[in-house]
C-alpha cells in the first residue's frame, strides 16, 4: 500500500521531488495542497501519512510563517532532505526568451534567480503562489509570451519546454525540507536519531540566552541552526527555535533538562537522522 505524502504545490514542484528522494525506495502516493496552511490541516484529519515542508533555502533564508504552524501543530519533525535547487525558465514548445513578456514563480524562486532576469529588462516578473502550479497555468490557459521559473519534473508533467536551465544565481542553492509524521514512526531513544529541533521562550534580559548555550555546550551539544521571533503581545520576548545536533542521546536528554528552568514553553519539534544533500536533480 502506498504512503500518502501531501506537500504544498502542484505536481512537479521541488516538494515532490524532495518526497521522491527521501521515500526512494517505498511507494509513495502525493497529495498537492495549495498552501503550507493546507498541508498541515491534511495531516491533522488524518488524510496523510507524512508531509514534506520547506523550511529554508540556502540563497533567499529561512520560512518564518512555518515554524509558526509547527509549533501549534501535533505533528513531529522525523526527518529532513537537503535538496540542490536547479531552476528553469519554463514555456509553451517553440518560444525563445525574446518573446517571453511576463514569468510567474514563487517569490522564493524569483529571489533565488534575480540576476538572470537583470539581463532582460522587458519581462515582468510576477509572484504566485508555487512554482509548478505557474507551469500548470501556462499549460492549462494556453499562455503564450508566459513563462514560469520552475523544476525540469514540472516541465515534463506539465509538456513544457526548457528555454533556459539552470538559471539560479548560485549554483549551490539548496533547500532544506522537513519529513513530518504523528511522531510514531521514530523515537528519540533509536541509536540513528543524531539531530533535533526544539523551541522555548525567553524574556528580554542580560544573559538568557546565552545560559542557555553555555549549557548546550557543556553537553557536547552542536548548534546548527538558531531563528527568533518575536512573541505577539510579549513585551520584548521571544520565541527561539533551534536545531541541534549530538552523538550522544542520553546528553541530548540531560541538557534539555538543564536548559529548562531557564525557559518557558520549552517544547520539541521532533528528533531524527540528520539528512543527507541531495544534489542530483
Amino acid at each position: 500500500m502506498s504512503k500518502r505524502i501531501v506537500i504544498q504545490g502542484g505536481y512537479g514542484a521541488f516538494h515532490e521531488i524532495a518526497a521522491l528522494q527521501y521515500f526512494e525506495n517505498e511507494s509513495i502516493e502525493i497529495l498537492p495542497r495549495d498552501t503550507f496552511k493546507d498541508l498541515m490541516a491534511a495531516l491533522k484529519k488524518d488524510k496523510a501519512d507524512h508531509g514534506i515542508m520547506a523550511i529554508e533555502n540556502s540563497i533567499a533564508g529561512s520560512i518564518l510563517p512555518n515554524y509558526s504552524l509547527l509549533k501549534e501543530s501535533p505533528m513531529r519533525i522525523i526527518g529532513e532532505i537537503y535538496l540542490r535547487i536547479r531552476q528553469n525558465l519554463v514555456a509553451l514548445p517553440g518560444q525563445v526568451i525574446s518573446e517571453i513578456t511576463e514569468v510567474f514563480s514563487h517569490p522564493m524562486a524569483i529571489l533565488q534567480c534575480q540576476v538572470f532576469f537583470d539581463q532582460y529588462d522587458d519581462i515582468k516578473l510576477i509572484e504566485s503562489m508555487d512554482t509548478a502550479l505557474s507551469a500548470k497555468k501556462i499549460r492549462e490557459e494556453n499562455l503564450f509570451g508566459t513563462g514560469a521559473i520552475a523544476s525540469s519534473l514540472a516541465a515534463e508533467k506539465y509538456e513544457l519546454e526548457i528555454i533556459a536551465s539552470g538559471i539560479e544565481t548560485n549554483k549551490k542553492n539548496y533547500t532544506r525540507f522537513l519529513i513530518l509524521g504523528n511522531g510514531h514512526d521514530k523515537k528519540s531513544t533509536e541509536p540513528e536519531i543524531n539531530k533535533a529541533s526544539i523551541h522555548f521562550a525567553l524574556s528580554h534580559k542580560i544573559g538568557g540566552l546565552s545560559k542557555i548555550l553555555s549549557i548546550l555546550s557543556y553537553y557536547d551539544i552542536n548548534l546548527s541552526k538558531i531563528q527568533s521571533m518575536p512573541i505577539i503581545g510579549g513585551d520584548w520576548e521571544y520565541q527561539f527555535y533551534i536545531d541541534v545536533e549530538f552523538s550522544d542521546i542520553e546528553l541530548y536528554q540531560q541538557s534539555l533538562v538543564a536548559i529548562k528552568p531557564f525557559t518557558s514553553d520549552l517544547g520539541i519539534l521532533g528528533e531524527y537522522r540528520r539528512g543527507k544533500s541531495i544534489i542530483n536533480v
